[in-house]
């Protein structure tokens, strides 16, 4: 993302449009949901959503918390909760997350890294690195454990912001952390790396993800033999494709 893209998304552009039903139900993943958690009404959540997404710009915070605090008039289910905030995620609604995040907290509703990981990952896919790695760190301050689902967001959106060398400083402090990798957070560093031409990382990485024994597949071996090539090692890009 280049940083006019990133700045436009945090400032809620392009222009906040209605969401049809449909792709609030989509960003829900209905299925997943009622399988994963019985119980929780998918419906009132996709009415959530689709009252969120249908809020004008510019975006306020009485707005938004009046539409919560309707909604879930004794506080929200931990559960409705990471619904609400994945699928504002999926819908690219940054700042109506944000704001979600902070009506929480004002209200000292339940948080756990499943929220925080969800609004880590609307930073990933609106280009806001930034606020990514700001929400990372008030984890620790608010005495939240990380996790593989908030360290992956965070590495993908110092991917996507070209920040190869604050993507490699997250994926380092993993194993302090007592958290495991999966494929998903090597795929994450290795882009990063191979986007900012830094072969020889993104290789180690592979041979890092190789010895831990985490299956690769072809989210990790795509962007390693791209970083390969960036570097003109083909014999190294020829192996990988061989495997």
């Amino acid at each position: 993302c280049t940083q006019e893209q990133s700045v436009a998304w945090h400032n809620g552009n392009p222009a906040r449009r209605f969401v049809p039903a449909q792709q609030c139900q989509s960003a829900l993943c209905r299925g997943s949901a009622e399988d994963s958690w019985p119980g929780v009404k998918v419906d009132g959540i996709q009415s959530v959503l689709q009252q969120l997404s249908r809020l004008e710009a510019p975006l306020l915070p009485d707005v938004v918390c009046d539409t919560l605090d309707k909604a879930f008039p004794k506080g929200p289910d931990p559960r409705d909760s990471t619904l609400i905030l994945s699928g504002l995620a999926k819908l690219r609604l940054l700042e109506t997350a944000l704001l979600t995040l902070s009506w929480h907290e004002v209200n000292r509703y339940e948080l756990n890294y499943y929220h925080y990981g969800a609004v880590i990952d609307a930073c990933a896919k609106t280009c806001a690195w930034t606020t990514a790695l700001q929400l990372f760190h008030d984890m620790a301050q608010n005495k939240l454990e990380s996790s593989t689902i908030t360290f992956n967001a965070a590495i993908s959106a110092c991917e996507k912001g070209d920040e190869w060398e604050r993507a490699l400083h997250l994926f380092s402090e993993i194993p302090r952390s007592s958290v495991y990798s999966t494929e998903f957070t090597y795929s994450g560093a290795i882009s990063a790396c191979r986007k900012g031409g830094k072969w020889q990382e993104a290789m180690q990485l592979f041979r890092i993800m190789m010895q831990s024994k985490v299956e690769p597949s072809t989210i990790t071996f795509n962007p390693s033999i791209s970083a390969c090539e960036t570097g003109g090692m083909w014999e190294s890009a020829f192996y990988l494709v061989a495997r």
